[in-house]
C-alpha cells in the first residue's frame, strides 16, 4: 500500500530515506488523480522493499507542495539520496512510471 506521506512523516519516510522515493502529489477532487491511485498502489505493493511509494494529498501538505514547486496534478517525482532526479506530470500508463522506477533502483 503506497504511504500516505505529510508533513509530520515526510523527513523520515523522504529526506532520510536511503531507497528511490517515488511520490504522487494528488487531490481527491481531481479526476486523473483518481484514475492513477490504482496504479500507484500495485507499485507499491511490487516494489515494496526496493522503493518507498507514497501519495501526498497537496490540499492537506501544502507546503510539501510548494517545497517540489507542484503546479498541477498529479505530479509524480522521484527522489534520490534527497534529491529529485525526474518528473512525470499527468496520468500516465504503468509501464512509463515502470521504467522510471527501473532506470533510477
Amino acid at each position: 500500500m503506497a504511504l500516505a506521506i505529510n508533513e509530520s512523516n515526510f523527513n523520515e519516510l523522504v529526506t532520510k530515506s536511503d531507497k528511490l522515493v517515488v511520490l504522487d502529489f494528488w487531490a481527491e477532487w481531481c479526476g486523473p488523480c483518481r484514475a492513477i491511485s490504482p496504479v500507484i498502489e500495485e507499485l507499491a505493493n511490487e516494489y515494496e522493499g526496493k522503493a518507498v511509494i507514497g501519495k501526498v494529498d497537496v490540499d492537506s501538505n501544502a507546503a510539501i507542495a510548494e517545497k517540489y514547486g507542484i503546479r498541477n496534478i498529479p505530479t509524480i517525482i522521484f527522489i534520490k539520496n534527497d534529491e529529485i532526479k525526474d518528473k512525470i506530470v499527468g496520468a500516465v500508463p504503468k509501464s512509463a512510471l515502470v521504467s522510471k522506477i527501473e532506470a533510477l533502483l
